[in-house]
């Protein structure tokens, strides 16, 4: 306030002595960098002197200010710039909004232009005065400006006159910059299309309301179901896509070219609602899916790129009827952790099975279609002469073709591109499908352990045995029935002795914990007879009995404590598995644990854990979260227990009483099922097996300061947890099958490899490395998607530990061949 007023009289006196080329000097320099709010305070006294000044004066005035008006230096101009220009044309719009005369027009085009590459425009008060004098000499606004001014106008925090400015643009009826905006700009030269896009920038509830419905069905009446959605279609397929018009963030705005515009999120809204009033269709369907999936795609610093965009495909897709729309519910429901999106999934879902009269667990198990396959994972589809086979394999999908005369072929008959692209297209989009369900459901299975389903035997062999999808994931598992173990082999149901299992009353899935060691280890022996290669780990699942030192602690166990976790990675994964958790920020706040709860048992899980920042807590992402975090307790609580919670950043935890509510003990852990007590541990285990600093290989400095070098080389070299104990068991019954087993031998806990130059161990936990003859580390950072491409038969998917242990033996067996420098230079 001070220096306005300074200001206020500097220019009163340089006014007063003639010297407009003076003031104007002291109006630039008194403006340079400041937070300037006209009509405020001081800054509205300067103002108000200027605007007094007689027509000459300011005339005067505004011509010296456009001699020395700040030009653009065009060396990449940042947004702070841009708006300083901004704030002094505010100001001279303002002054000379009377005057005949225009010196600054050239300035405010460009200036104008230019922000057309912000994201935001808050650093310019009174922006309104510059696009009304442009829009007055009758330059219309670029369309990137227009976006820019709209973005700002749409924020909660903008002022009434911006948002009743921005609220007036109305051309063009997108925002530019977006792909799938671009193209449906392009198209919308159609007026009737163009009334539709301008409708679906309304969609501002959360579901649609009945005039809105009515309106959107008279639009589409106009134009055609099929035309409408043909065009929305392909709009939806090109969201996500990198922006064709990049923005310049500003320090604190890193994220704007990954997240939607949020004038056009609002248009995608009612894209998604638009496809719900149109006759079912599977395309629609596969697209509200996507649609849902990209919207929850992280960004850094951010979270979910569009929440309110994945919520309305989801509305959009519980309003849709038929067998897609219903499947691709399921699937997402199988798939999305974010908790808004998931619980309105949730409550689509209980919908359908209320009207149906069933459970939802049951909605979702017959909810997954056939996908056009006709036997458990095999389909052949006719195209003219040409057949083309779908075959499932673990969890991808193969399609292959076979000419007139039946001879196979590499591609696509070309016969079958020109007469059939149309069925070809669907076909294509048929597999991409069915690989996506396919990772759904396997994930929805290994959550059932602790879900204590039981299925009747009809049910279950109609739903998963003998499903043309789920089949061929169920028969590649073990069941009980009736009590029974089986495994599906040489086309029937058997038992370990090869007896056919035909009937039965109930079904289970087998878990190791409630079997006899003997066992376990002959239906491992049966899988690798019939090559049977599991979607998760099941009968090499690692089972977590009580241990003494849990006995004696009673009711927590410390075997998962004092680990350092990346946090970000931990907080997904925890998701995935169906915990819930809360990201520890740098603030004075408290969050409770990360917790599973598990209805079906009545009971609820907690495992402890804090920020870690360092000494100085500084260690954290632009939003303020913690990069890592410790490790503490697991415990174990009824599923109604008060909430327990600590700091942030550490401390005691300590039970949320409220409501005058009772304290409630944690249970004794030798109270907990064994099934439990081993699943749960058995995922905090996947936790610190992926998520602890130690298996980085580039870690072997400590990371910061080096303050965690003690903490990598004992989880990176240390004892084996019970995953990678399981792991070492597998290994000696692989190697001996392997090319480079007279190169390998197991000792402990490494996988000692024989190279040429040198002999390494390979750590069976971490997949650290070190190579003689003085045990020095050697980096290899595992390629991202790294698998054992080499490695034969596998007895189940989905541990990438085991597969970067067998690509890095593969590699070091023969060291002559490697060819990467960064390798190199450490042999």
């Amino acid at each position: 306030m001070g220096t306005a007023r300074s200001l206020r009289d500097r220019l009163r006196d340089r006014f007063a002595a003639g010297e407009p080329e003076r003031a104007a000097e002291v109006l630039l320099k008194g403006l340079d960098g400041g937070h300037v709010y006209w009509d405020r305070g001081g800054w509205g006294q300067v103002l108000d002197l200027l605007r007094a000044l007689p027509a000459e004066s300011r005339g005067a005035l505004l011509r010296a200010v456009a001699d020395r008006f700040p030009a653009p230096d065009g060396d990449g101009e940042d947004g702070a710039e841009v708006e300083e220009r901004l704030r002094l044309l505010s100001l001279c719009a303002l002054v000379g909004h009377d005057l005949p005369d225009d010196p600054l027009a050239a300035e405010r085009t460009a200036a104008l232009a230019d922000l057309g590459r912000l994201h935001q425009a808050w650093g310019t008060p009174r922006l309104d005065t510059v696009v009304a004098a442009e829009l007055a000499a009758g330059r219309p606004l670029t369309p990137a400006t227009v976006a820019a001014i709209r973005r700002t106008g749409q924020d909660r925090y903008a002022s009434a006159e911006l948002a009743a400015l921005a609220r007036g643009l109305t051309d063009p009826v997108l925002n530019v910059g977006e792909d799938w905006a671009d193209q449906a700009l392009r198209d919308a030269a159609d007026p009737e299309l163009r009334a539709l896009l301008a409708h679906c920038r309304t969609a501002t509830a959360g579901k649609p309301p009945a005039a809105w419905d009515e309106r959107a069905r008279t639009l589409v009446d106009a134009l055609g179901p099929d035309r409408v959605r043909t065009a929305v279609l392909s709009w939806l397929s090109r969201v996500g896509r990198p922006r064709t018009l990049p923005l310049a963030p500003r320090s604190y705005e890193a994220h704007v070219n990954d997240v939607y515009d949020p004038c056009n999120a609002d248009a995608l809204r009612g894209l998604a609602w638009l496809l719900s009033l149109l006759p079912p269709h599977p395309g629609t369907a596969r697209a509200l899916g996507a649609l849902v999936e990209t919207s929850l795609r992280k960004v850094a610093g951010v979270g979910p790129r569009s929440p309110k965009v994945a919520n309305a495909g989801v509305v959009a897709l519980a309003r849709t009827d038929g067998e897609a729309a219903l499947a691709e519910l399921a699937r997402l429901a199988a798939r999305i952790t974010y908790k808004a999106t998931a619980k309105i999934l949730d409550t689509a879902l209980r919908a359908r099975a209320d009207a149906l009269g069933l459970s939802r667990e049951e909605v979702e198990e017959l909810a997954v279609p056939a996908y056009g396959l006709t036997g458990v994972g095999h389909a052949e589809h006719r195209f003219g002469e040409a057949t083309a086979t779908v075959e499932v394999h673990g969890t991808r999908t193969g399609l292959s073709w076979r000419n007139a005369a039946g001879r196979p072929v590499r591609s696509v008959p070309a016969a079958v591109r020109r007469d059939h692209a149309d069925a070809l297209k669907d076909l294509k989009a048929s597999v991409k499908d069915i690989d996506k369900m396919l990772s759904a459901q396997s994930e929805r299975l290994d959550r059932q352990f602790l879900a204590r389903r039981v299925w009747p035997y009809a049910a279950w062999r109609e739903r998963y045995l003998d499903h043309p999808l789920v089949g061929t994931l169920a028969r590649r598992l073990l069941w009980t029935v009736d009590g029974t173990a089986a495994g599906y082999a040489d086309g029937a149901l058997r038992t370990l002795a090869g007896t056919p299992v035909t009937e039965g009353t109930e079904v289970a899935l087998w878990h190791p914990v409630g079997a006899d060691p003997a066992e376990t280890v002959a239906w491992r022996d049966w899988l690798e007879r019939h090559g049977v290669t599991q979607p998760f780990k099941q009968a090499h699942r690692e089972i977590y009995l009580l241990t003494d030192a849990e006995r004696a602690t009673g009711t927590y166990s410390n075997r998962f404590a004092a680990h350092v976790l990346r946090q970000h990675q931990f907080h997904s994964l925890a998701a995935v598995r169906g915990w819930r958790n809360k990201l520890r920020l740098c603030v004075d706040d408290e969050a409770p644990p990360a917790t599973r709860d598990l209805p079906a048992w009545g009971l609820r899980a907690e495992f402890w854990v804090q920020g870690d920042g360092g000494e100085y807590l500084e260690d954290t992402t632009e939003s303020g979260s913690f990069l890592r975090l410790r490790t503490d307790q697991v415990r174990f609580y009824p599923i109604d227990a008060p909430e327990n919670s600590a700091h942030c950043c550490g401390g005691e935890y300590r039970m949320w009483l409220r409501d005058g509510r009772d304290p409630v003990d944690p249970l004794p852990l030798d109270a907990v099922p064994p099934l439990v007590l081993s699943e749960v541990l058995r995922d905090v285990d996947l936790f610190v097996g992926v998520a602890s600093v130690g298996n980085d290989p580039t870690w072997q400095d400590g990371g910061p300061d080096g303050r965690f070098r003690e903490y990598w080389t004992s989880y990176g070299f240390g004892e084996l947890n019970q995953s990678a104990r399981t792991r070492r068991e597998l290994l000696e019954r692989l190697i001996p099958r392997l090319a480079i087993a007279g190169r390998c031998h197991l000792e402990g806990r490494f996988l000692h490899v024989k190279g040429e130059r040198h002999t390494y161990k390979i750590h069976l936990g971490s997949g650290n490395i070190l190579r003689s003859p003085d045990d020095r580390y050697l980096c290899i950072v595992p390629k991202s998607g790294a698998g054992p491409a080499e490695t034969g038969y596998l007895p189940f998917e989905g541990d990438r530990t085991l597969a970067v242990i067998l690509s890095k033996a593969l590699l070091l067996a023969d060291d002559t061949s490697i060819t990467d420098p960064t390798i190199l230079s450490q042999l």
